[in-house]
């Protein structure tokens, strides 16, 4: 690095004199480290291209000092952020002008030019951005800055900003479809004579008519089009050949005719199938877009988790679903419980893992008063908070979706459109190019016929939506039956499973009524308010009988209070030193062997256990109905005393493994996977996290609770267990929808490839045809999908 502070000189970035010293690279001078340092980014990833459209298109750092000044007011701020701590803050920006992979690319790699940023990702469709930066090395305001000064301005609005972006969206593709209805509709009638056939007096509006239909293709082109030649052109720079390029080159040689015809009077030129062609895109594109969104609104609007929270009301807890609750309620969030909403601290003491949010594991103590961020999982005793932003189940689904929980493994499955898509418009190329080659010498004119109309006529759309829609549809029908898939490559794996692993507890067993709960010990007054107090803190499956047998009694005062995934839970409760769960955790305590356990010690004192006799689920039996063409295997952290029951659903002991730890249940998960088994695992979440993340399909099952697990590929809800059979059988229905949809895109395409092949399709006809085979995919797949799902009673 060189720093000249003699010379003056403009900066290559922002335009702003180099007054101080200025910095060079590449030949180039630069003001400042932060504008060699875009410069830099731009560079190494070939959009240096960016620097075309304005001498400087960089912004000058003195002229944001006023318009972002807004951002240091901690109020707005706070309204702005998703979650905040002493070293990190993550935010989510909307950036309307995200529109390609190259600014996928650039967004993504901010990391670079500012190493506070820890992470940046896009969500392309909804056009945002979610950071994650150092709170030490920069602030909202300067993030916002940066954004703006490489050319992506944030929209900050308060309001419903996903309202905001499915308007805008719209609005600007409507607009473009005027103009092209509009030019489409004049060139088609400027061209009647010519169709017609014009006299020999009439011959002198031919060249005027022409000079019309050139005027009205320009607007057509580089306005109505113009998405096409960006897309294509910036996607060639990053060396990858997307669906836009066969299509944008099919509208230029239409453009470049047309021009050349006219003016060398050797014809009419294609204006109108170039405006048709165009015209007809574009509505496709828009029928498109609306089932999407469609589709999108449904589920991001309708479809809520299978969660519900625990609502304080009059001094009692009482259940309520998260699509209910409201700003201003207080909740009980227990151990191990995800805090769904924004809230206050009102009572106990808060230890909250945010890994779901920040990737850090390390627990965060928060004191009473303090805002705790949605998001975060409780590791310590019940909490008591008051909500003070509503419910985010757009929120939810991002946390759901967190690159922390992107598996990194080898043996992920690919799905079908990714491994044939690929490959399409490399195959296009090569006949559209071998039909202009192979007609060029004896009639040029044929051969650019025939090249023009095999790009348009086998557009990949229909191939590039058959996936995408029929998942989205399926998606749809598996959410009315209360399972939640975290997004359409799950239902391609949920068809290539083959060996299922259930938890016990929880999942195939439920808890019964309190009569189910046998007492070897009989408990005083104020024993049961130590042992109440204590299980309220817990969310596990038995913690919760134990409180429905204690029945309502007054908590007390709990510290130190500690739980052990499979073993039990400690506390000190009114000064009393308590443990409650297995014979092994209590060291010395007695077994009565005849059933599920949970033993009580008080001041190192044994007072006896609970022996559970477990229901199991209804519909179970139909689930092993699945049998032999899946392999089921039990993997329990419990005791053993429930093997012969077990015995009539697995088989011999070689399904059944009891006494598993957490990562003894993970281990036994990838030693499947090495034996090339698809493996499902359904468990509750709660010790099962890592067996749940290892395992090719994780469902977290829940029942009412608030147990939502971001490592899983799904949640179930307990009641629609008994429909696993026809949740498999309708993914392999929706897998085989997709075959047939990539058939018939195959089998259009060919078809009209053959007739475009010989110069005599004319490029209109192409147009025409390539928006009723999207129609005719989009139709297909989604009337296949309601009669699968009606077939298999799904709806």
């Amino acid at each position: 690095m060189a720093i000249d502070t003699i010379t003056q000189s403009t900066c290559y970035h922002c335009g702003n004199d180099c007054t101080e010293g200025h910095y060079h690279f590449d030949e180039k001078s630069f003001c400042c480290v932060g504008c060699r340092g875009v410069y830099q980014v731009l560079s190494q990833s070939g959009l240096c291209n960016y620097y075309t459209y304005n001498d400087h298109p960089g912004a000058n750092r003195a002229r944001l000092d006023k318009r972002f000044e807004y951002l240091d007011e901690p109020k707005i701020v706070n309204d702005l952020i998703d979650y905040t701590d002493d070293k990190i803050t993550v935010v989510t920006l909307y950036i309307p002008y995200i529109h390609c992979s190259s600014c996928i690319w650039l967004l993504e790699q901010l990391n670079r030019i500012n190493p506070a940023i820890y992470y940046s990702r896009i969500d392309f469709l909804k056009k945002q951005v979610n950071v994650r930066f150092s709170n030490d090395g920069m602030n909202l305001r300067q993030l916002v800055e940066l954004l703006f000064d490489i050319g992506y301005e944030p929209l900050i609005s308060l309001q419903d900003i996903v309202k905001k972006q499915l308007t805008g969206q719209k609005d600007n593709l409507v607009r473009k479809i005027a103009v092209a209805g509009f030019c489409f509709g004049n060139v088609m009638l400027i061209s009647f004579p010519e169709y017609l056939g014009l006299s020999e007096y009439e011959q002198t509006f031919r060249q005027f008519f022409g000079w019309l239909n050139i005027l009205f293709s320009l607007p057509m082109v580089f306005y109505s089009g113009t998405e096409y030649f960006v897309s294509a052109w910036n996607n060639l720079r990053n060396k990858v050949l997307n669906i836009d390029f066969p299509l944008a080159l099919g509208i230029a040689v239409l453009f470049i005719r047309t021009v050349a015809e006219i003016l060398l009077h050797t014809g009419p030129g294609f204006a109108d199938t170039l405006c048709g062609l165009v015209f007809f895109l574009l509505v496709g594109k828009f029928v498109q877009r609306k089932t999407y969104y469609h589709i999108s609104f449904e589920r991001d609007y309708r479809s809520f988790f299978p969660v519900a929270v625990q609502v304080m009301e009059e001094g009692k807890e009482k259940p309520l679903p998260l699509s209910e609750l409201k700003v201003g309620q207080r909740i009980r969030i227990r151990h191990n419980e995800i805090i769904p909403a924004d809230a206050i601290l009102l009572q106990g003491e808060a230890l909250v893992d945010f890994s779901f949010v920040t990737g850090e594991s390390v627990p965060v103590a928060k004191t009473l008063g303090e805002v705790v961020y949605a998001g975060g999982r409780q590791t310590g005793e019940a909490l008591e908070l008051e909500v003070i932003k509503p419910v985010s189940q757009s929120y939810l689904t991002q946390l759901w979706n967190n690159e922390a929980f992107t598996r990194q493994q080898d043996n992920r499955m690919r799905t079908f459109n990714e491994t044939v898509s690929k490959y399409f418009t490399i195959v296009l190329l090569v006949v559209a190019f071998g039909s202009l080659f192979f007609w060029m010498p004896a009639d040029i004119g044929r051969g650019l016929s025939a090249f023009t109309a095999v790009l348009i006529v086998a557009c990949p759309c229909a191939l590039a939506l058959s996936t995408p829609f029929t998942m989205s549809a399926a998606l749809s029908i598996f959410d009315r039956n209360f399972f939640y898939l975290k997004n359409t490559a799950v239902v391609e794996q949920l068809a290539r499973i083959n060996t299922i692993v259930l938890d016990k507890t929880g999942t195939i067993t439920t808890g019964g009524s309190s009569n189910a709960i046998s007492r070897h010990a009989e408990f005083t007054d104020l024993e049961k308010q130590i042992i109440y107090t204590l299980c309220s803190n817990s969310s596990h499956p038995l913690s919760r009988q134990i409180c429905q047998v204690m029945g309502e009694q007054p908590r007390l005062a709990i510290s130190a209070y500690k739980e052990i995934p499979g073993k039990g839970i400690s506390a000190f409760v009114n000064s009393h030193q308590v443990k409650i769960g297995s014979a092994s955790f209590m060291h010395h305590g007695v077994a009565v062997n005849s059933g599920t356990e949970v033993h009580i010690m008080i001041d190192d004192v044994y007072c006896g256990a609970f022996i559970f006799k477990q229901s199991f689920r209804n519909g179970l039996r139909e689930i092993f109905g699945l049998k032999p063409q899946y392999k089921f295997y039990l993997l329990s952290g419990d005791q053993d005393h429930e093997r012969a029951a077990m015995a009539e659903f697995f088989g011999d002991d070689g399904y059944m493994h009891f006494k598993k730890s957490p990562q003894e249940k993970l281990d036994f998960i990838k030693s499947l996977q090495l034996a090339d088994r698809k493996v499902m695992m359904i468990g509750d979440g709660l010790n099962d996290s890592g067996a749940l993340k290892q395992s090719d399909l994780g469902v977290a099952i829940t029942d009412d609770v608030n147990n939502f697990s971001p490592g899983s590929d799904a949640i179930l809800d307990g009641k629609s267990l008994c429909k696993l059979p026809a949740f498999f059988r309708f993914s392999k229905d929706t897998v085989n929808i997709i075959h047939i949809s990539f058939l018939i895109s195959l089998t259009y395409n060919l078809i009209g490839l053959s007739y475009a092949v010989t110069g005599n399709l004319s490029p209109l006809i192409a147009a025409i045809l390539m928006p009723l085979s999207t129609a005719t995919i989009i139709s297909f797949t989604s009337i296949a999908t309601h009669v699968a799902a009606k077939k298999r009673k799904l709806l």
